[in-house]
């Protein structure tokens, strides 16, 4: 499980920006409207080679506003799961009695906390750095969010303090499976149906399984755990402190397993959350496989199956590479099916692909399909090579990475795909010019 870096503070002072610039990418949404984050997000990032779970929070106010009870009650939560907490401060404000609240808070939780003096672009405001010493805390670092001034050195800061990542205690031939789906889907009944015993409770009220629950075994020799989760509801519709904790738990058990059997309910289809959940599962590159559950609760033709098969493929574009099951998890029916599919997606996850016949691949899909000119510059790829496992990631030597446009990668995706067997399994494309 990876390690985890909360970012906390008072409204408006640049939380979501400085989580924007961490995680690489605009996954929060920033406004200068105090509380418009009102959940945490989740995404991971990279330091020198040090992987981490980053978690954006709302606000936190101690006096009564819209919103600011839940968003309140959602800091604290991702205070209690952190490893690290970054405490955000407003350089352009100075010290506020706010501040000193929140950083009592802080204390209670007994873990390294980073305070980050933000929006000191100018030298007119980096003498209000030292106000911030009343803190109480030894290391106070000026950053710009904005402009990214001192991130790097606040990144060397956080994982100075990161703890090494929690090994389990299973063998690496054994695939990590979690259970991953909206509440009431039959996650806890599908756990069942595979171990074949009562492990864990089954209920129809929505939210019986709070944690996450490992459970190993093995079936034709081959070694399985699976990972039941709680049902992740969608961002917005988190109100009880259970389902917070719920989400975040069912987070780390996405991060920890290889494949992620993303549950649809067949009575009640696909909705938007279903959607978003297996978007989790993808953000973090792990391999999916889809159950359709409750197969016998639906009326059927011999029509049906193929129906829901190009509803799913339509909903769900951005997974066209995996495989599809229909079940009753109740009844067991067709649990046979899905175990063939779990054996060859973890294959796939787990392939590498060897060099010479990876840039063959490439070299003729260029020379068939050349690239059009991006940015001024037409793409150039030298050389490729495959620099990880569980997902497959390949790594091209390329003349200007800003000439590459997103539909050559979608192309050069679809051709390694074609001529490697990588079903069932992302795959993840970096670009580095060479030096």
């Amino acid at each position: 499980m990876l390690p985890v870096v909360a970012i906390v503070g008072r409204p408006n002072v640049g939380k979501s920006t400085l989580f924007n610039r961490i995680v690489g990418e605009r996954k929060s949404i920033t406004d200068d409207q105090p509380g418009i984050t009102r959940d945490r997000i989740y995404a991971q990032a990279s330091w020198l080679n040090r992987n981490f779970t980053v978690i954006d929070t709302g606000g936190i106010e101690i006096n009564d506003a819209p919103f600011l009870t839940e968003i309140k009650a959602q800091a604290e939560i991702a205070i209690n799961e952190a490893d690290v907490i970054v405490f955000v401060v407003d350089g352009k404000t100075s010290l506020l009695p706010s501040d000193k609240d929140v950083m009592k808070i802080l204390y209670q939780s007994n873990k390294p906390v980073i305070v980050a003096v933000n929006k000191v672009d100018t030298q007119k405001y980096a003498d209000n750095l030292y106000d911030f010493y009343e803190l109480g805390v030894n290391k106070i670092m000026n950053i710009s969010s904005i402009h990214g001034i001192g991130i790097g050195d606040l990144l060397d800061e956080i994982i100075s303090h990161l703890p090494e990542k929690s090994a389990d205690d299973y063998d690496e031939e054994t695939i990590r499976i979690s259970v991953i789906g909206r509440p009431n889907v039959g996650k806890s009944s599908l756990t069942n149906a595979l171990l074949g015993y009562e492990r864990v409770i089954v209920s129809d009220i929505e939210g019986t399984t709070t944690d996450s629950i490992d459970t190993p075994f093995t079936i034709d020799g081959e070694k399985y755990v699976v990972i039941d989760t709680a049902g992740m509801r969608k961002r917005g519709k988190i109100y009880e402190n259970i389902d917070k904790y719920a989400n975040l738990r069912a987070m780390q058990a996405i991060d920890r397993s290889d494949i992620c059997l993303m549950m649809l309910d067949a009575t009640t289809g696909i909705v938007a959350t279903d959607k978003n959940i297996a978007g989790y599962a993808l953000d973090m590159k792990k391999s999916i496989i889809i159950v359709v559950n409750k197969w016998d609760a639906i009326e059927k033709t011999d029509k049906t199956m193929h129906e829901w098969e190009e509803k799913i493929r339509n909903e769900f574009k951005f997974l066209s590479y995996i495989p599809i099951v229909f079940l009753s998890a109740k009844t067991k029916s067709r649990i046979h099916t899905l175990f063939p599919l779990l054996k060859t997606c973890y294959e796939n996850y787990s392939r590498r692909v060897n060099t010479s016949l990876l840039n063959e691949v490439i070299s003729e899909a260029m020379i068939v399909t050349p690239p059009k000119e991006h940015n001024q510059k037409r793409l150039k790829v030298f050389y490729a090579t495959q620099v990880k496992v569980k997902c497959p990631t390949f790594v091209l030597f390329v003349n200007d990475t800003n000439a590459m446009h997103f539909s050559y990668e979608r192309f050069l995706e679809n051709r390694l795909r074609e001529n490697f067997d990588l079903f069932g399994t992302p795959i993840s494309i970096i670009l580095r010019n060479r030096e």
